[in-house]
């Protein structure tokens, strides 16, 4: 039988991630734009939200394409076969969080700057000390929050789809 808390196919796969992804991008936008403001607000909480979609389609694009293929690569060289389903995920997610917080830590500010009209070098010049930080906060939000909410869903919408599967059987 299939891992009821993971995606059974590339459209539950979407979920999955998109589920993922819009929980991580609406905590880290919103955190690092109340850690470089140096305060928190009403107007920087909008002013992050303009943000989410275009931050959102840019984080499934990447882990679609390039992250979710390379931490799949990571976790099959590392873990073996009868090691646990919590083993894995974590794997998956160190994996997922270093590359995506190496990425995001200059993309995120970039979007932001061109979204403001004002195209700086400033994620570049930041990225040395805002990384390590933004890794840590990934980490966690991805251990707490975004994986066990998408592996909840996923789990049960896997149980309605065997329940309705099973009351089929019955009827027939």
């Amino acid at each position: 039988m299939e891992e009821l808390r993971l995606p059974w196919s590339n459209k539950e796969g979407l979920l999955y991630g998109g589920i993922i992804a819009v929980i991580t991008c609406i905590i880290m936008c919103e955190f690092n734009l109340f850690k470089n403001a140096g305060r928190i607000g009403l107007d920087l909480f909008l002013e992050g939200l303009i943000c989410i979609p275009i931050l959102w389609i840019v984080v499934m694009l990447l882990m679609s394409f390039i992250v979710g293929r390379v931490a799949d690569c990571f976790v099959r060289k590392y873990t073996q076969p009868v090691d646990s389903f919590y083993t894995k995920i974590v794997f998956n997610i160190i994996a997922c969080v270093l590359m995506m917080s190496v990425s995001m830590t200059f993309i995120g500010p970039t979007i932001g700057h061109m979204l403001s009209g004002e195209l700086t070098l400033e994620a570049l010049y930041s990225w040395p000390v805002n990384w390590p930080t933004n890794f840590c906060v990934a980490f966690w939000v991805e251990m707490l929050i975004a994986q066990p909410a998408a592996r909840y869903a996923m789990k049960h919408k896997h149980i309605k789809m065997l329940k309705t599967k099973n009351a089929e059987k019955e009827a027939m």
